[in-house]
């Protein structure tokens, strides 16, 4: 479809400036032929379903739930999920890259922060990086017996949640 450079003459209403512009369009045979010509507009499986286009475009797209969240719960989120992020690195440098990147992002949204306000802090880069070590080389002894990660005790020194953390920048004393 060829794109429209004819502009609206002073004193034609808009309204029949576009209907003429679609009754020649469709004079040439433009909208001949199209993908989805004469089906119904696919709805979603629940009935009365508000966000069914929602979940289609999610669908279509293959993005995950999380794209539809506020930056400081994406945020959020990733810090909660950054062992498991991390495990799967081989390198160290990747290590501190990652956790790196995601400082900056969290710094970010701390300069100019946006609804809803949750309180979020950097992460301290080291701490993940030490605790990345001992993670990769109890995952790398796995590897090599099976049966050793199930009777390993939990490393002591993982990182605190965000909760607990917070108890710390609030006086609060933590368990």
């Amino acid at each position: 479809m060829s794109t429209v450079t004819e502009r609206k003459k002073p004193g034609v209403t808009f309204e029949s400036f576009v209907d003429k512009q679609i009754r020649e369009a469709q004079e040439r045979g433009a909208f001949d032929n199209l993908g989805g010509a004469g089906k119904p507009i696919p709805r979603g499986s629940g009935a009365g379903d508000e966000l069914w286009w929602i979940k289609g475009y999610l669908e279509r797209e293959n993005l995950s739930v999380d794209a539809l969240l506020p930056t400081s719960l994406q945020l959020r989120k990733e810090i909660e999920k950054l062992p498991a992020t991390l495990i799967e690195l081989r390198l160290e440098d990747s290590v501190r890259s990652t956790v790196s990147e995601l400082n900056v992002r969290v710094v970010d949204w701390i300069r100019m922060p946006t609804p809803p306000l949750i309180p979020i802090a950097p992460v301290d880069v080291e701490d993940w990086v030490r605790q990345w070590k001992v993670n990769r080389a109890a995952a790398d002894g796995a590897v090599q017996r099976p049966d050793a990660l199930s009777s390993a005790p939990a490393p002591r020194d993982a990182p605190p949640r965000w909760w607990q953390r917070l108890r710390g920048l609030f006086g609060r004393p933590s368990r």
